[in-house]
């Protein structure tokens, strides 16, 4: 079954999303973050967090031919050498202790002038990123009160 198959299509072929994705991929290891819409960046996303794990498994081993063998591949994905070169050679030791995550989206508050699309920031995240804290919930108040008198009340007596 097809299930779960029909991601970001963004209106176009597939040749043309490829080649759209290779070139915005690029972008960010370059420049540590890019402007485009948010479409593009909710796509741009996997695509790029793929690339970035493929240069931390080439930093992880020690085997040269696996770490070309990787540098191909991401290679063929973006399609341009000096942004694949800077993320494999510089960039890819800041992701080694960072398990998945490495890009963030900001929604920008005005679109686009023009066509009124929504526009977003894609980034990097940088390694010792830890990300928003949630703060601890709280239990309600209508529970804490109910709670509270119920277990101070004395245990009935046993009959003797």
């Amino acid at each position: 079954m097809r299930h779960c198959k029909h991601r970001y299509q963004l209106g176009v072929k597939k040749e043309h999303r490829q080649a759209l994705m290779a070139s915005l991929a690029g972008a960010p290891f370059l420049h540590g973050r890019i402007q485009t819409t948010l479409a593009k960046a909710k796509a741009l996303r996997p695509f790029a967090e793929k690339i970035v794990t493929l240069a931390k498994k080439a930093a992880q081993t020690d085997d040269k031919v696996k770490k070309l063998h990787y540098y191909r591949l991401a290679l063929a994905k973006v399609r341009q050498e000096e942004p694949v070169a800077v993320l494999f050679n510089k960039r890819a030791q800041e992701f080694l202790n960072r398990n998945g995550g490495y890009t963030r989206i900001y929604k920008l508050a005005i679109p686009r002038i023009g066509d009124a699309t929504p526009m977003a920031l894609i980034e990097l995240i940088a390694a010792d990123d830890e990300g928003y804290k949630k703060a601890p919930k709280k239990a309600p108040a209508k529970k804490a009160a109910e709670a509270a008198p119920a277990e101070e009340a004395p245990a009935p007596a046993a009959a003797e």
